[in-house]
């Protein structure tokens, strides 16, 4: 990863003394979504920004990844698609998850395009069509094997070609969920593209047939077909270690905060809840106004590591609610107001949320879907900040 500092960002949220911040490069993201889009070929490119983008931000993330190439957003359920379409979104939203009957008139509404595989939401929804005068399109999801959410291929022929008739209603896709495409062997994977294949060959009048993921785009360009869903990818993280690295990506998030306090303990003496860390020779100690609540793994306590002037520096004692602390010693240069980069670059160095997620027990998803909606969003291009998220809502800056 090149580092790119993002001076501005950084020089609003000292200066306005923010607690914490994440800043978020819409150039970045904007790359990496035309590299998989270039990856993708001919398949249509569907930009997953569920659970708020990723904890990057659903609206200002749907427009980036809109403007550089995708064809569409999918979301998780009803409620994210409603958001975007409030943001002024008109591009297609695909709701990748079940949805329950009652929520197919909020569907309809918004113009979204559930994935379905049950008839009685596929009623509701041609109900719901029938009566708002529109025509709602779905898609159809097949279980082929990671037994979740779906049905299976007869089944799944037989609503769809049931879908078909019924008023008011499109089938415009077709879709499955594989189940381990980001690992080494591929043998499952190919046995879930068979499958479906088995079951698209039954449904050639549905034109979007889906199935991959970041993980097929990369790996297995046969799966590409007519649509791709690409998610962790377009926040610049791999799927896992083993997957090709053919498009070149580069996280879009940074995760900083700020010293509150440096002081020196003696050897012997505590720090933090339950007195878990107990200093072995006298330290001195920065408190870093960060902690769970923000969305720093609370696993991390003992573990984990943060960027101060360029140095890693070890946490220390538990990671609580709003803060943390960070053994400065071998820094004596940390001082108060200084930055701290809990994710990302500063400097010679960095600190991916790979790593940071390693270090949590846990993956680059949980890490970055976790960061909390009262962490402050800084969105730049070409270094300046453009807009911004938080407990005030979204806005442009002029």
């Amino acid at each position: 990863m090149v580092p790119r500092p993002l001076t501005a960002a950084r020089a609003l949220a000292l200066r306005e003394g923010l607690r914490v911040w994440a800043e978020i490069d819409l150039d970045r993201l904007a790359a990496n979504t035309r590299a998989l889009k270039a990856e993708a070929g001919d398949a249509r490119l569907l930009a997953v920004i569920k659970a708020n983008a990723y904890g990057h931000g659903s609206l200002p993330v749907a427009r980036a990844a809109l403007a550089a190439g995708a064809w569409g957003l999918g979301v998780a359920g009803v409620e994210e698609g409603e958001e975007l379409r409030r943001g002024g979104v008109d591009a297609p939203v695909l709701v990748l998850g079940s949805i329950s009957p009652a929520a197919a008139a909020g569907a309809v509404a918004a113009d979204l395009r559930p994935t379905v595989a049950d008839r009685e939401v596929v009623g509701a929804l041609s109900r719901a069509a029938v009566e708002s005068g529109r025509e709602a399109l779905i898609h159809v999801k097949v279980e082929t094997g990671l037994n979740r959410y779906g049905l299976r291929l007869e089944e799944a022929v037989t609503l769809a070609e049931e879908a078909r008739g019924l008023p008011g209603l499109r089938v415009e896709g077709l879709a499955t969920h594989l189940a381990s495409v980001d690992e080494g062997d591929k043998a499952f994977t190919n046995e879930q593209f068979r499958l479906f294949q088995l079951c698209a060959e039954r449904l050639p009048w549905i034109p979007l047939h889906h199935i991959a993921s970041t993980g097929a785009v990369l790996d297995l360009p046969e799966t590409r077909l007519a649509l791709v869903r690409t998610g962790i990818g377009l926040y610049g993280y791999y799927p896992s270690p083993t997957v090709s690295r053919s498009a070149t990506i580069t996280p879009v998030l940074a995760l900083r905060s700020r010293i509150a306090r440096v002081a020196t303990v003696e050897a012997g003496e505590s720090v933090g809840y339950a007195r878990d860390w107990v200093a072995p020779r006298r330290s001195r100690i920065a408190t870093v106004m960060a902690g769970y609540g923000d969305g720093v793994r609370r696993s991390l306590s003992g573990r984990g590591v943060a960027l101060v002037r360029g140095h890693r520096l070890p946490f220390v004692g538990r990671v609580a609610m709003d803060m943390l602390m960070v053994d400065a010693t071998t820094l004596p240069a940390a001082a108060t107001e200084d930055e701290v980069t809990l994710i990302g670059d500063q400097g010679p160095a960095s600190l991916d949320a790979d790593e940071v997620g390693g270090l949590a027990g846990t993956i680059s998803y949980e890490i970055l879907a976790g960061i909390a909606a009262r962490v402050p969003r800084l969105y730049t291009r070409e270094g300046r900040v453009v807009a911004r998220q938080d407990l005030a809502g979204y806005h442009e800056e002029p």
